[in-house]
């Protein structure tokens, strides 16, 4: 998981907000998208036409890339189609390359936008704010967006398949508030870096652990050297207990751990722990025993599980040889799974016009999708958002704890931990 540069907009929100501006933003947003949101996605799936959707991602960036969602989304289309499409109608994917910055985020919204899309499917974005406004006023949902940004967390026509960076950094906290002595979180200097240090706070408060120590560090990087003295000398401070460090730096979390891995023999043992999009078992694979040991969340089970069969088969067939598609990979997961929302979303619809309008009020009217155990079933109905008051739009806050064990990521604790109770401390 990984932050966003500085840019001029430092009005945009955290995820601490009150229940009251929440509940107001979405009163707000539900009466724009009644008043016009009919009007996107005719075109584009109206009768028996082709069902046409986008998925976006960062590509050939400095900081974090994701190629393997839209490329997932591909695969998926063309799988889709090749056993008779959505409920019979094609499935037409666009993607865009939202090169991890805000005009390019507003940038891929507006041809959205201008294509029809029915719905904005599997992405990732770090500029919530740029992307949905263009999306809300046009009336078309973000259907499984990353979690990357509290703004998926509450607007309200944003459908989140995870509990996002809120639950991740969250459950990370309550787990090593069982064995850490102090904790060093090694973050992006970024607007959503900040938001960090607050979740992992409210999961370590839980077990009566003390505050993270904050070290803010550049998401793009190319060595870490410092942090990483400055990161061991602060977990080690108490020599009566094993210190924690926990990198959050997305694709420069390697980076890091390269430079901790040299590092770290010349300090007392800590332990090391992250979340799921800064380390995958794809990861781990290429850096020997880097993170042995390390603590992971995540929001879905191991890549390994054969809970990832479908997913896998259709890789198989569609994708066989494109190594932008990595199936531990947490983009290309979410990806799956909010095709399978879009999917069960249409064809609740029957014969009747696939639109903007119609896949949203399928969703809001309470539409239960199963996942085949990948997540909870999930359902945006309002008795299933969770009363938090900074994630409105939060239906999923379930996470799963993973350790690096022989250089593979297995299961802590079987079955998913839900820390919407944790979520709901969030101050």
């Amino acid at each position: 998981m990984t932050g966003r540069p500085r840019t001029p907009t430092a009005h945009l929100s955290r995820p601490v907000k009150t229940l009251v501006r929440s509940a107001t933003a979405l009163a707000a947003g539900a009466s724009l998208v009644v008043g016009c949101g009919g009007v996107p996605g005719v075109t584009g799936g109206s009768g028996d036409g082709p069902v046409t959707v986008m998925t976006w991602a960062p590509e050939e960036t400095g900081a974090t890339n994701k190629p393997g969602m839209p490329a997932m989304a591909k695969a998926y289309a063309r799988w889709i189609n090749s056993h008779g499409g959505l409920n019979g109608r094609k499935l037409n994917v666009i993607t865009c390359n939202e090169q991890n910055d805000t005009v390019g985020a507003a940038a891929c919204a507006r041809r959205a936008v201008k294509k029809n899309v029915v719905a904005v499917v599997g992405s990732y974005s770090q500029y919530g704010r740029s992307f949905l406004s263009p999306l809300a006023s046009a009336g078309i949902p973000y259907i499984g967006g990353y979690g990357v940004t509290d703004a998926e967390f509450s607007n309200p026509l944003s459908y989140p398949v995870n509990g996002g960076q809120p639950a991740l950094l969250a459950g990370l906290g309550r787990e090593l508030a069982k064995s850490c002595g102090p904790v060093t979180l090694v973050r992006p200097d970024t607007i959503a870096g900040d938001e960090m240090s607050v979740l992992l706070d409210s999961g370590l408060a839980t077990g009566g652990h003390a505050p993270a120590i904050d070290q803010q560090a550049a998401e793009d990087a190319t060595e870490y050297d410092q942090h990483v003295v400055r990161a061991l000398e602060r977990a080690t401070a108490d020599p009566q207990k094993k210190g924690c460090v926990v990198p959050a730096l997305g694709d420069h979390t390697d980076t890091f751990m390269d430079s901790f891995r040299r590092t770290a023999v010349d300090y007392p043992a800590v332990r090391t722990a992250s979340v799921l999009g800064s380390v995958d078992q794809s990861v781990v694979d290429t850096t020997g025993r880097t993170y042995e040991g390390a603590y992971v969340t995540g929001w879905y089970p191991a890549s390994s599980d054969t809970r990832w069969k479908a997913m896998r088969q259709v890789i198989n067939a569609e994708a066989f040889g494109d190594n932008r598609i990595d199936v531990a990979d947490a983009g290309v997961q979410t990806t799956w799974i909010a095709y399978t929302v879009l999917k069960k979303a249409v064809e609740s619809l029957g014969d009747d016009e696939v639109s903007a309008t119609a896949v949203r009020r399928s969703l809001d009217k309470g539409l239960k999708v199963s996942t085949g155990g990948l997540t909870p079933t999930l359902s945006w109905g309002y008795q299933n958002l969770l009363a938090a008051s900074g994630f409105p739009r939060l239906i999923n806050s379930h996470v799963t704890y993973q350790v690096v064990r022989k250089g593979q990521l297995v299961a802590v604790h079987k079955g998913f931990t839900n820390v919407s109770r944790t979520l709901e401390s969030v101050n």
